[in-house]
């Protein structure tokens, strides 16, 4: 999948997860990313959206 949302270019977010001990350990938070067909400038064409943009609209769907 790809890294980002090429809509509104939400991509991946760094930061530590913290246990109980307070110890930190380095990890990564990815979008939720899916691969639609999207009517670009007229024509449908494949790009990755994050599924908040799906579902708030930002994405024109090709059937």
């Amino acid at each position: 999948m790809a890294k980002y949302c090429e809509v509104c270019g939400k991509g991946k977010v760094s930061g530590h997860r913290i246990t109980h001990s307070d110890r930190k350990i380095k990890r990564t938070w990815s979008p939720n990313v899916r691969r639609v067909r999207a009517i670009v400038n007229g024509t449908p064409k494949r790009i990755y959206a994050c599924t908040s943009c799906l579902k708030s609209g930002k994405v024109e769907r090709a059937l």
